[in-house]
């Protein structure tokens, strides 16, 4: 029996919330790529931004310190928890966990601290209240701090593939009991110091992408008898080494599969991660070998830039949001394939559940 997926949402280029994600992604909406003017400039000129992201105006103020990716997962968790469950047991924060996956947490945080030190008349004349979004669990911890969460408490640092390493962790909680529901996903930020470090870690042949960001959140529930959105089947994990990840691609893939009990033609619809650059061409060449076209080109891609770490959650997210539009997809199986440049590739399986669209509770 797999873990029930019961509820998601995001933040994320499209707008707060999983209706503008659903609306944007399946309308063929492209987010404009918003000018990046902020001082001191950036090697690219424009990004895809959170539009009107204010964290003070989102959170509804106590955000002083608050870097902007702690921001954006405190929105995503806090929407999330609000639609799932309105009126929590009293043993609910007990009972509730959260993995947040990453790639090193906020970089513009880490670098703006450092340099502060530097530029004090003492390296410790710097301003406390900003120390721990120098720790890449930041916005994880923040989060339970917010919203009272008192179950296992864990950052994946994972790179782009850190959505789908965060769901192995989630299942892990809930396989074992050490929750009765986990929340799990992934944020980016970003900022003038991302954009320097993508410029500088591109290969030459790699095409330039304007960054992305965002937020994107799932609720693994392991109670009996929840409204069940999709069962997660199976999540596999390796680290290649070389330049091609094609030949690890595909046994991620057929290990996910054959732990399932999933054959290739019986899956309805495939997100590769596609990530800028060769990576992203043998990924996609792997998968051909793999899946019917038709599966490959079930779901939008993803037209909002690089989201770096949050870019497998918002893979998730995309093939949750095809219960709302297509009820085709219900009962269907969808593999997510990520790859990372650091050498990390994973899959993970879903069996879409049927259409709860309707069900939803209104939003105020």
């Amino acid at each position: 029996m797999g873990i029930a997926i019961t509820a998601w949402d995001a933040v994320s280029p499209f707008g707060v919330g999983r209706d503008a994600f659903t609306e944007g992604l399946w309308s063929g909406a492209r987010p404009a790529a918003a000018p990046t003017s902020t001082p001191p400039p950036a090697p690219g000129s424009r990004a895809c931004l959170v539009p009107d992201f204010s964290p003070r105006e989102a959170l509804r103020g106590k955000t002083r310190s608050m870097d902007r990716v702690t921001a954006l997962a405190a929105v995503a968790v806090g929407r999330l928890l609000a639609e799932a469950d309105p009126d929590p047991a009293p043993d609910a924060p007990e009972q509730t966990g959260l993995v947040l996956g990453t790639a090193t947490g906020s970089v513009q945080s880490m670098t703006d601290f450092t340099r502060e030190s530097f530029q004090g008349a003492r390296p410790y004349h710097v301003d406390p209240a900003r120390t721990p979004n120098t720790v890449m669990n930041c916005a994880a911890g923040q989060c339970a701090i917010r919203y009272r969460l008192r179950g296992p408490n864990a950052t994946i640092a994972g790179g782009r593939a850190a959505g789908l390493l965060a769901l192995s962790y989630q299942r892990r909680l809930l396989s074992c009991g050490r929750a009765r529901r986990v929340v799990c996903g992934a944020a980016e930020e970003y900022s003038v110091t991302r954009s320097w470090l993508e410029h500088h870690a591109r290969a030459d042949d790699a095409d330039p992408m304007p960054l992305g960001e965002g937020c994107a959140v799932i609720l693994g529930d392991g109670a009996a008898g929840a409204p069940v959105l999709a069962e997660l089947l199976s999540v596999r994990s390796r680290v290649h080494h070389g330049d091609d990840p094609a030949e690890a691609i595909g046994q991620v893939a057929l290990e996910t599969l054959a732990s399932a009990g999933v054959a290739a033609d019986e899956v309805w619809a495939v997100s590769p991660s596609r990530p800028p650059g060769p990576a992203g061409d043998r990924e996609w060449a792997a998968l051909t070998r793999l899946f019917a076209p038709d599966a490959l080109d079930r779901l939008p891609h993803l037209p909002f830039g690089d989201t770096g770490a949050a870019s497998a959650a918002f893979q998730l997210v995309s093939v949750l949001s095809a219960s709302d539009r297509l009820p085709s997809a219900a009962g269907r199986a969808a593999l997510v394939s990520s790859v990372d440049r650091d050498g990390t590739v994973a899959c993970a399986l879903l069996r879409l559940g049927e259409r709860h669209s309707a069900a939803r509770r209104p939003r105020a």
